[in-house]
């Protein structure tokens, strides 16, 4: 059978690359019958391709810190990327990562991005939760038990963590305000992880001041670093005003380490799958008994490890492959989602 050659949007993994996107990279080129084509305009307008693979297609437009021009260039590209798209009707499959736009997309990037969903055959979910307006395949996220391979650290009693990417909608400022509501002087709270913006993080250090319990770390921190970071840990706190799929949860459980997020059908899910003891929830907004509470929970006994066995990565190839094949016969009999 001839193989399927997928232009993916990102680009070549690097070690600051999301480890989602290079464990899968890996896995589909470990897979007979798929050829990968990492991103770059060069490869999307010039080269050849069967299927192309959204993870993120707002990265494909650019980031709101350039300069204008740069970004209107890009806006270009990626509007010519999307007219080969459409008139030799390449097949589009989507990784449904978000369920919304990004927030902070101008009108022409929306257009843009409705576009790209106009144009997807198939959808892959993450979870059954997600609703599609199309045909869709569930492939769960993997877990990172072989990525996060790096020294651990002691368990720190009482330790309360953020890790990951600081933006708007994760909620941090509320997690500090909430500890800083609890009266216990031998907790501790860590945020690590890079802010999205330099308001937020004079918002988040502002927040913080006056309570020595606090500690930030807002930068960029490798795996490593992560590694260190979350294990030693008592508690992860991913305190999200919305959540859908996360990352940063699949890589405390993969570090076994519990955690508390909001409370939603796809983190009761998840509590269910893995096992009691490792996902705690919180309703509405977060507050100092959330805290108090999840922290208490996690001390009472639970199995040694999460369970994550449905998350393994070595079906992952072929799980996808089987999707791009679908995508292409659909394609050829004319169907769209």
């Amino acid at each position: 059978m001839t193989p399927v050659r997928v232009l993916t949007s990102n680009r070549e993994p690097r070690s600051t690359t999301n480890p989602y996107i290079t464990m899968l990279t890996a896995a589909l080129r470990r897979t007979p019958g798929v050829e990968v084509v990492t991103f770059s305009y060069r490869s999307a307008l010039l080269g050849r391709y069967s299927v192309v693979h959204l993870h993120w297609p707002e990265t494909i437009l650019g980031q709101g810190g350039r300069r204008l021009t740069g970004r209107v260039a890009r806006w270009v590209l990626a509007a010519l990327l999307l007219l080969r798209l459409t008139l030799t009707r390449t097949p589009v499959v989507r990784t449904v990562h978000n369920v919304e736009l990004p927030a902070d997309a101008g009108p022409l990037q929306r257009l843009l991005l409705r576009w790209f969903d106009r144009l997807t055959t198939h959808r892959i979910l993450l979870n059954d939760r997600t609703e599609s307006a199309g045909p869709a395949t569930t492939i769960p996220h993997g877990h990172y038990r072989d990525w996060y391979t790096g020294p651990r650290s002691p368990v720190v009693p009482g330790r309360l963590q953020y890790v990951g990417l600081v933006r708007r909608y994760k909620g941090v400022e509320g997690l500090v305000e909430a500890f800083r509501s609890v009266p216990d002087d031998s907790l501790t709270l860590g945020i690590a992880g890079a802010a999205s913006s330099a308001r937020l993080a004079a918002t988040i250090t502002t927040l913080a001041d006056g309570d020595p319990r606090v500690t930030l770390h807002l930068g960029f921190l490798s795996d490593d670093a992560l590694v260190a970071t979350v294990t030693a840990a008592e508690l992860v706190v991913l305190p999200y005003r919305f959540m859908h799929n996360s990352g940063a949860v699949l890589a405390a459980l993969s570090l076994d380490r519990p955690v508390l997020v909001p409370e939603t059908r796809v983190n009761a899910d998840l509590a269910a799958e893995v096992g009691p003891g490792w996902v705690h929830t919180f309703a509405g907004d977060l507050t100092s008994a959330d805290l108090e509470g999840a922290l208490a929970a996690v001390r009472r006994p639970r199995a040694a490890a999460p369970g994550l066995d449905a998350r393994d990565w070595a079906g992952a190839g072929h799980a996808h492959l089987a999707v791009y094949r679908l995508a292409l016969s659909r394609a050829g009999s004319g169907v769209r989602a």
